[in-house]
């Protein structure tokens, strides 16, 4: 694959959580920590209305004295979610992070949310990419 043509689908992660809008912030913590990932996908009856991230929780919740096991992830949530679609170039997904102060972004196909790619992921394959331009250059 020629490195110019890297586009935000060959970097993001399928892997997404779910959780309804009226559960307690504790339990979304519990489902980040159980599938090794630091936000889940807020939804109100299966549609998704926002994020909630670790640094969510500690700002939101646990800075402001909120008890984790009774206040709602819908009051601790970002929204609206910041998206890109999953055929556009990676730097088009950092410039848009960077934009928007956010560091991860959902990925959508058609509309639908099908991953996300966080800055590690970005920053990742950014570095696979002048791994292979750099051995492409040695080799001319």
């Amino acid at each position: 694959m020629a490195p110019l043509t890297v586009r935000v689908k060959d970097a993001m992660d399928t892997k997404l959580v779910k959780i309804e809008k009226d559960r307690p912030a504790i339990e979304a913590l519990n489902l980040m920590m159980d599938n090794g990932v630091w936000s889940v996908l807020v939804t109100d009856k299966g549609v998704i209305v926002g994020v909630m991230t670790e640094r969510d929780f500690i700002r939101r919740c646990v800075m402001k004295g909120y008890d984790p096991s009774k206040t709602p992830v819908e009051k601790l949530m970002s929204s609206p979610l910041i998206t890109i679609e999953s055929d556009r170039p990676l730097g088009e997904a950092l410039q848009l992070m960077t934009t928007n102060g956010v560091r991860r972004l959902y990925v959508t196909e058609g509309g639908k949310i099908i991953g996300r790619i966080t800055q590690t992921e970005l920053a990742e394959k950014t570095l696979e990419v002048f791994v292979a331009l750099s051995s492409l250059q040695r080799q001319m």
